[in-house]
């Protein structure tokens, strides 16, 4: 169906485009967040450890250029890879800050010989009609994902994890991006505080009815020096076991539209700063529990897809 795989895979996705394995350079730019330089708080999502999403980027002091040669070093010292690889600016909101900054960096990344798709992760409420007039001229150089951080579709939760805009200003941005013909991913989290499987679940089939091309769902992770740890540790919520999460990704597989790409199906924190769950640090067991389970209960993408909420 799609490769030996029961799931429409990042990895599938771009070995079809591209003839070979695909990695991702991760990259810091200059950019910060308006959840933390007082646009719309200072002290950024409840679950953020203040490195952005970055923490396994090159450091900000090197060029663009440097980051994705070092970047390439590191991944093939430890992989075989091909000659292709992708662009990713990961860390904070990629779409914040000085247009001609924002500008240079792209253009750096996309002119990389090596480079042939370019990635940037930010939020649907930084969108502008310069941002958009930007992101239109990467895509025409080389293909462009834009990855929104959602979360949930859940206004309680959202206001908790401190997002900072409604469920509409996400919708907007998908349409807005797709109007344009730039490619869509969604991360949702599995296990916010007080949401249920249902909960869940619902955010994730938004995401599919919504159009966005792929998803990212990710593992609640509590790090060392954030909100979300304090809460922790006062016993306002638990974190998921293992069981828990294989079911909840196994039943999001299930309802997910076939022609959605999954990019990602758990993470792994820092692991100086990861306090729970701990299981997650164990990213290939659990990958290759959930791949066996998968098979074992006959589960596959799209499984539930129009059967979901009937």
């Amino acid at each position: 169906m799609w490769g030996e795989k029961p799931y429409h895979s990042l990895d599938y996705e771009m070995k079809n485009r591209f003839g070979e394995k695909i990695y991702k350079v991760s990259l810091v730019g200059s950019q910060t967040c308006p959840n933390r330089d007082g646009t719309l708080d200072t002290r950024g999502c409840i679950f953020c450890s203040g490195a952005g999403s970055g923490d396994f980027a090159s450091p900000r002091c090197r060029s663009v250029t440097a980051q994705i040669d070092h970047g390439i070093m590191g991944i093939s010292s430890r992989k075989r890879v091909g000659s292709h690889f992708i662009a990713y600016f990961q860390s904070f909101t990629g779409t914040y800050g000085p247009i001609h900054q924002l500008r240079s960096m792209f253009m750096e990344a996309l002119n990389h010989p090596d480079v042939v798709m370019l990635s940037i992760g930010t939020r649907p409420d930084c969108l502008g009609d310069q941002v958009m007039d930007l992101l239109v001229e990467c895509n025409r150089i080389k293909p462009l994902i834009v990855e929104l951080g959602l979360q949930t579709i859940h206004e309680n939760t959202a206001r908790y994890i401190r997002r900072g805009y409604p469920l509409p200003v996400y919708d907007q941005g998908v349409k807005k991006l797709q109007d344009a013909g730039i490619e869509v991913v969604t991360h949702v989290i599995a296990g916010l505080p007080g949401e249920s499987l249902e909960d869940f679940l619902a955010t994730v089939h938004h995401v599919g009815q919504v159009g966005s091309q792929g998803i990212k769902l990710q593992l609640l992770h509590v790090l060392r020096g954030t909100d979300l740890a304090l809460d922790y540790q006062k016993g306002l919520f638990r974190a998921l076991t293992m069981e828990e999460y294989l079911h909840w990704i196994e039943s999001a597989i299930s309802i997910l539209p076939p022609q959605v790409v999954i990019h990602r199906l758990t993470g792994d924190g820092p692991k100086d700063l990861l306090i729970a769950p701990e299981w997650s640090s164990r990213k290939r067991d659990t990958l290759n529990r959930l791949h066996r389970e998968l098979k074992e209960k006959n589960i596959w993408q799209g499984k539930e897809a129009h059967n979901y909420g009937k």
